[in-house]
C-alpha cells in the first residue's frame, strides 16, 4: 500500500477519491498499460454494416413508428476549451510584428501556412464583422489590420476566444446572424431527439464556463424553440473531481506540487462515463460539441441519426424478447443455440474461448450475461485521412475477441503486423453513437460495470521542469464502453464535420 500523510488523505477526501483507487492507479503505472492486440480491421461485411437506401428508409421508419413511446436524450460532451483550436494563431501573435516586416515576408520566412490561410480568408469567418467593427480605424495598412484582427480575437482585453468553450464560439454565418455549435445542436435535437414536442439535451461543460452556457441558452433557446415548435429541456454537468487521476514521478511515487499537495489531473473524456451513467433514457444520442452542420445539411444528418436509432430499436426488441424468455423459463438447448446465434450474428458478440468446454447450464449463464448488456450503435465514416479512432476486432490477454473502437495511441507502432492491420482499416469513428442503456425491464444498467480499465493511456508530461507520468482513463467511446454490445454502421461523410482548428471553419461544410 502507498504511504499517504494525513494531509494527503484530506486532499483525497475533498475530491471524493478513495485510497484504493489511488493504489490501483499507482499499480497501473508500475505495470504499464499493454498495447491492445488487433486481430483484424472491421470492414464492411465483417464488423461494419452497410445498408441500401431502401433499408435505411425502413430503419428510419421503424424508429419513427416507435418514437412516440420512447424517452430520448441527446448527450453532448462540451467541456473542450477553444485554446487548442487557436494554437497556430496564438503562435502567429507571438512571432509576427507588423512594424518590423511585411506579412508576406513573415510567411516566406517561417512557412506559416496556417496564418496565411487565416489572413487570406478573413471575411469568410463568422466573426469577421464583429471584429472589424471593433478594430475600425486602428490599422494603417492591411498587414497591421490582419495582426490586430487576430489580437482582438484572442486577447483577454478583446473577444478572448481562446478562453471560450468551443461550443459557444460563432461557427456559422447566416443572414440572421452567427450561430454557435450550442445553437446548432438544439436545431438537430428538434429533428431526431424530440418526443411529444419536447427535446431533452444534456451538455457536459467545464465549471468555469457554467454561466456562459446558461447565458447562451437564455439567448438562443427561445428563438430555436419558436422556429422548430419544440420545448427544450436542457441540463448540464461538470466532470467530477473524483474522476481526476493521480500523477506520479519517474519512480511511480505520487508527484507533489511545490506546496506539498499531490498532483491530480483531469482523466480525459473517459471520465464522462460517470456523467453518462447519471442520465437515463430509452435511447441516448451522443455527439461531440464541435461536430455540427449548416442548415442545408440538417435533414441528411437527422435522417442518418434516425436510421441508427432504428438499428438500435430493432435489435433491442429482439434482445429484450430473448432476455425475458431466459428469465421466465428454463430454455431448451436448441433455444439457447438460437439466442447464441442471434448474439453472434446481430450483436457481434464472441463467446469466451472456454465456451465449448462448459456444461449446458454454464453456457446458458454466459449467453444470459452477454445478452444483458448496454448496446451501442456507432456510425462509421469512410476514412478520408482524418486522425481518430477506428473500428477493429481485438483479442484480449485471455484470447477473447471483441469489436472495439481503438485509437492509434493504443497500437504498438513498432509491430509491423499490427501496423499492417491498422493500414487495412477503411473507416474511422466520428463519435456518432446511439446508445441503449436500459435492460428488458426498463431498468438502467450501471455503466461503470462495463468499463475496461486496461484500456487507458499513460503519457509523459512535465510540470515546473520536473518529469511526470499522467494517466488518462479509458476513452468514453473506447475502453469505457468496452463491454457493451456493439454494432458499427456506415454513415455518410456529411455527418462528420469536426472543427479542430479555426481554419476548419473555412471548409464548405461550415460555410452557410
Amino acid at each position: 500500500m502507498i504511504e499517504l500523510s494525513p494531509k494527503d488523505l484530506e486532499q483525497l477526501d475533498s475530491k471524493g477519491i478513495s485510497k484504493e483507487k489511488v493504489a490501483n492507479q499507482i499499480q497501473t503505472f508500475k505495470e504499464g498499460i499493454p498495447f491492445v492486440h488487433l486481430s483484424q480491421a472491421a470492414v464492411v461485411g465483417n464488423g461494419i454494416l452497410r445498408f441500401s437506401e431502401k433499408e435505411q428508409l425502413d430503419l428510419l421508419q421503424y424508429f419513427e413508428d416507435h418514437r412516440g413511446s420512447l424517452e430520448l436524450l441527446k448527450f453532448v460532451p462540451a467541456s473542450g476549451a477553444a485554446s487548442r483550436m487557436f494554437k497556430a494563431m496564438f503562435n502567429f501573435l507571438d512571432s509576427y510584428d507588423p512594424s518590423k516586416e511585411k506579412l508576406s515576408e513573415y510567411i516566406d520566412r517561417t512557412g506559416d501556412t496556417d496564418a496565411q490561410k487565416f489572413t487570406d480568408n478573413l471575411s469568410d469567418f463568422p466573426f469577421y464583422h464583429v471584429i472589424m467593427a471593433r478594430i475600425e480605424g486602428k490599422a494603417s495598412n492591411k498587414d497591421e489590420e490582419a495582426y490586430l484582427f487576430v489580437k482582438e480575437m484572442l486577447q483577454e482585453s478583446g473577444l478572448d476566444y481562446g478562453f471560450y468553450p468551443k461550443g459557444l464560439l460563432p461557427f456559422h454565418k447566416y443572414d440572421s446572424g452567427a450561430a454557435t455549435p450550442f445553437e446548432e445542436h438544439l436545431k438537430e435535437a428538434a429533428l431526431y431527439a424530440k418526443t411529444k414536442g419536447v427535446a431533452n439535451l444534456h451538455f457536459t461543460v467545464s465549471e468555469q464556463h457554467d454561466e456562459m452556457f446558461a447565458k447562451e441558452e437564455a439567448s438562443v433557446s427561445p428563438k430555436i424553440s419558436k422556429k422548430t415548435d419544440t420545448r427544450f429541456h436542457i441540463s448540464y454537468s461538470n466532470q467530477k473531481p473524483s474522476t481526476d487521476t493521480i500523477a506520479v514521478d519517474m519512480d511511480n511515487k505520487p508527484f507533489k506540487n511545490n506546496d506539498g499537495s499531490i498532483l491530480f489531473r483531469p482523466g480525459g473524456h473517459g471520465a464522462l462515463i460517470e456523467n453518462l451513467n447519471d442520465q437515463d433514457a430509452d435511447i441516448i444520442f451522443i455527439k461531440n460539441i464541435d461536430n455540427v452542420v449548416i442548415d442545408k445539411n440538417l435533414e441528411a444528418v437527422a435522417n442518418s441519426k434516425k436510421m441508427l436509432a432504428g438499428v438500435l430499436k430493432k435489435v433491442q426488441d429482439k434482445a429484450f424478447a430473448y432476455a425475458k424468455l431466459m428469465e421466465a423459463e428454463d430454455i431448451s438447448v436448441e433455444k439457447a443455440d438460437e439466442i447464441k446465434a442471434f448474439l453472434e450474428k446481430d450483436l457481434n458478440v464472441r463467446m469466451s474461448r472456454s465456451y465449448d468446454d462448459l456444461g449446458v447450464e454454464e453456457q446458458k449463464a454466459e449467453i444470459k450475461n452477454k445478452l444483458n448488456r448496454p448496446i451501442r450503435i456507432c456510425g462509421m465514416v469512410k476514412n478520408e485521412g482524418e486522425p481518430g479512432g477506428g473500428p477493429f476486432w481485438i483479442k484480449d490477454a485471455d484470447g477473447n475477441v471483441s469489436l472495439q473502437i481503438i485509437e492509434s495511441a493504443q497500437i504498438d507502432m513498432d509491430d509491423d503486423a499490427q501496423v499492417a492491420i491498422l493500414n487495412n482499416s477503411t473507416h474511422f469513428n466520428p463519435v456518432d453513437l446511439v446508445c441503449g442503456v436500459r435492460n428488458h425491464k426498463g431498468e438502467k444498467f450501471d455503466l461503470l460495470k462495463f468499463v475496461d480499465p486496461k484500456q487507458g493511456f499513460i503519457t509523459g508530461k512535465t510540470k515546473e521542469g520536473k518529469e511526470l507520468k499522467a494517466l488518462e482513463l479509458p476513452g468514453l467511446w473506447n475502453g469505457a464502453m468496452a463491454f457493451w454490445n456493439t454494432i458499427f454502421v456506415e454513415v455518410p461523410l456529411v455527418t462528420f464535420n469536426p472543427v479542430k482548428t479555426v481554419n476548419d471553419l473555412l471548409k464548405p461544410t461550415h460555410q452557410a
